[in-house]
Formats: structure tokens, C-alpha cells, sequence
């Protein structure tokens, strides 16, 4: 039997949830649930239809690291609190309604036992990034984040699930969806990404050279460092134009490389397997009982094949 790993980008689904669910939708003291309601629901969905041995949550326990702020200053800044730029920290701008229901999800998928991995240094596209290098099966990884589409492999067996359209829309992305879309392959979508920017992540990308332009480069020198040796030695095929604007922006898209391309060296060595019960009844059942979420909850555990709650609640 193929083990099969399933790694979600945690934030992409509560964020995805929140937004998506009525703020109507309230524990039973009046507090806003939509958050987790959503993302449970999402989760046992996919668990259904995915099925995986190994289940892993990546978290943003450093989501701006500071590290990638000194190569690219604007990275992520539209994202900070709008007096993180005044202060100089580094806390995300999260809606108020919304914090409480992230700490709650973490306790709930503590409480399960399913393993939920985060580090320092690293932002969960890192650690994404690591249990994809680090560990030899199969694996999807879900997300709505299209950096990760650099994580693709036919050859390694790694897929994206991209619930950019939601979860009955997913699209399903390995190389020749890439090579459709975009006419590059996986392992080129970083140097593809690098060229061309993202306006969502604050990342500029090479002044000039859009979508179709860093498609074609890649596509045709395969990579940013052989271009960049074409350009050094003046080939004619780079073009006057590329070559102009590639030589202004040489530095900074050596930046732009190191920022977009994840890291595979964080510490995801723990056990990987969810627990065969849950780990902690007492905690989950009052979390449960807390949030109105006893169906949500217990259809995960239906997922995961563990045994469920005894009340229910509607």
C-alpha cells in the first residue's frame, strides 16, 4: 500500500472560512463560529475525498519572517496592522472576530491529535515545503495560495489541491495543468514567480515583465540562472527590452528568488500518523460543547475513522 500524505495551509482555510460563512453563524454565548464551523467542515470534505495516512496541519507560527522583510522590505506590509508600519512590529492585521476562532481550531486539532506543525523563522509554506522534501510518498497539499503550485512534482507524486474556487471547485494541479496555464512546470514556477511579482504578497517582481513575458523566459532558458548568464553574455535571443530590464533589477531579483522559493529545512520530524482515538475526549467535548460545533467536530472524526463525541448538538 502507497502511504499518502495530506498537508493543509491552515490559514488559506480560516481565512477562506470566515469570509465565506455568515457572521450570523454564533456559539451558543453569542460569539462568532463561522471561522471554525467552515474549516472543519472544509477539512472533513477533503479528508473524504483525499484519502491520506498522514494528516498535517501547517501553521504560521512566524508569518512574516523577518529574514525575508531584510531582502524584500515590502513583503507582506499591506498585511500588517495599520500601525505596524509606525511601531515597526510585525503583527498581522487578523479581523477581531476571527482571532479567538483561530486559537479555538489549533485547540481542537490538539485536542484530535492530528499533528500541527509551525516554527520560527519559517511560515507554514516553509513547513509545507519541508514535509514535502523531507518525506518520500505521495502527497497533496492543500491550499489557496498559488506560490506553493512550486511544490508540484508528476515525478515526486505532489499535487496542489487549490481551493481558490472553493472546495466544490477545487482544481487539481500537477505539471500539465501548470504547463496549461502558466507554460511552466512546477519545478520552474518559483523562477516564473520571481520574474513576474505578486501584488498580493507586496512582492514587485522585474518592472516591465509580466505574466506572458516571465512565462516565455522561463519557458525558453529554463531557469533564472541560465537567463541571467544569457543576459551577462549578451545573448541576441534574450531580447534588448527583457535584457534592459532584467540587468536595473539584477539584485533585487536575486532577492526575489530567495523570498518566493520555500524553504525545506524546517523541523517537521515528528510523528506524522494521527492518533488512532483521540487524544484529549475531555478537551474536545468542551470545546465542543463551547462553540456549538459537536457535528462539525464529530463528522471530522467520521473522516479520520476515530470514534465520535456521544452528544450532539445542532
Amino acid at each position: 500500500m502507497v502511504t499518502r500524505g495530506l498537508y493543509f495551509d491552515s490559514a488559506t482555510l480560516y481565512y477562506r472560512a470566515f469570509f465565506a460563512v455568515p457572521s450570523s453563524v454564533k456559539a451558543p454565548d453569542g460569539t462568532p463560529s463561522g471561522a471554525i464551523r467552515g474549516f472543519l467542515d472544509m477539512v472533513s470534505t477533503l479528508v473524504t475525498q483525499f484519502p491520506a495516512e498522514h494528516l498535517v496541519f501547517a501553521w504560521d507560527d512566524d508569518w512574516r519572517p523577518q529574514w525575508r522583510v531584510d531582502l524584500i522590505p515590502s513583503y507582506k506590509t499591506h498585511r500588517l496592522e495599520p500601525d505596524a508600519r509606525i511601531v515597526g512590529t510585525l503583527e498581522e492585521d487578523v479581523p477581531d472576530d476571527l482571532s479567538p476562532q483561530i486559537t479555538a481550531i489549533a485547540q481542537v486539532l490538539d485536542a484530535i491529535g492530528v499533528p500541527r506543525l509551525g516554527e520560527i523563522g519559517f511560515e507554514a509554506d516553509d513547513i509545507l515545503g519541508s514535509l514535502v522534501a523531507q518525506y518520500d510518498h505521495p502527497a497533496d497539499v492543500v491550499t489557496g495560495d498559488r506560490d506553493l503550485f512550486q511544490l508540484v512534482s508528476d515525478a515526486g507524486q505532489t499535487r496542489v489541491l487549490s481551493i481558490t474556487k472553493g472546495i466544490k471547485n477545487l482544481a487539481i494541479v500537477d505539471d500539465a495543468y501548470l504547463v496549461e496555464k502558466y507554460g511552466v512546470a512546477g519545478n520552474q514556477y518559483a523562477d516564473f514567480a520571481a520574474l513576474r511579482g505578486d501584488a498580493s504578497d507586496g512582492l514587485p517582481g522585474v518592472k516591465g515583465i509580466g505574466e506572458k513575458t516571465a512565462s516565455a523566459l522561463i519557458s525558453q532558458w529554463e531557469s533564472i540562472e541560465r537567463l541571467m548568464n544569457a543576459v551577462g553574455q549578451g545573448n541576441e535571443q534574450v531580447g534588448n527590452s527583457a535584457r534592459t530590464k532584467l540587468l536595473a533589477h539584477a539584485v533585487d531579483l536575486a532577492n526575489m528568488q530567495k523570498v518566493v522559493r520555500v524553504r525545506t529545512d524546517a523541523k517537521v520530524t515528528r510523528k506524522l500518523r494521527a492518533h488512532e482515538t483521540v487524544k484529549d475526549v475531555e478537551a474536545l467535548s468542551d470545546l465542543a460543547v463551547e462553540w456549538g460545533i459537536t457535528r462539525q467536530v464529530n463528522a471530522l472524526l467520521k473522516a479520520l475513522n476515530l470514534t465520535q463525541l456521544d452528544s450532539v448538538n445542532p
